[in-house]
């Protein structure tokens, strides 16, 4: 994922006109300006999601499997790419791990504030991909739905 210019994480990609672009045509053009060496193809295609309202957005979701040498390859381009430090302040790694105080890792990072649809999509991609037991996922989005009283009890109580 990116950490955008507004301090949310969204997935790379962009706005594709369709008068002149196939969906994977122009997502591939968009990511060839931000991350290179990555292209992806209708069968890399998850989901689609219409967002509401004035300004109403279909975000078409896709996820591809690499390998470590690919993703560094990735994550150096990106830092060279012409809108990094502008619209894109970095690349973050999705922790896919629990630590034992079960808010470490995957529950901590699923309470930061996500563009648009990503938390949504972030979370298909999950459960649709294996990449995280579905008993594990639903432990840590309930984590990050719990009150935080009793933390701010306890900074109450310090004080």
């Amino acid at each position: 994922m990116q950490m955008r210019f507004d301090g949310l994480l969204g997935f790379p990609g962009g706005f594709v006109d369709r008068r002149y672009w196939s969906l994977e045509d122009g997502l591939n053009r968009v990511l060839g300006l931000g991350l290179g060496c990555v292209r992806l193809t209708e069968a890399d295609y998850l989901c689609s999601h219409l967002t509401e309202g004035p300004h109403r957005v279909v975000a078409h979701f896709y996820a591809r499997q690499l390998t470590l040498e690919e993703l560094h390859t990735i994550e150096i381009s990106a830092v060279h790419s012409r809108d990094h430090g502008m619209e894109v302040m970095g690349m973050v790694r999705v922790p896919l791990y629990t630590q034992k105080d079960r808010m470490g890792g995957l529950p901590n990072f699923l309470a930061n504030s996500f563009v648009g649809t990503a938390k949504f999509q972030l979370l298909f991609a999950l459960k649709i991909l294996n990449m995280v037991p579905e008993e594990k996922l639903a432990e840590a989005v309930a984590a990050t739905q719990k009150p935080k009283k009793a933390a701010i009890d306890q900074a109450g109580g310090a004080a």
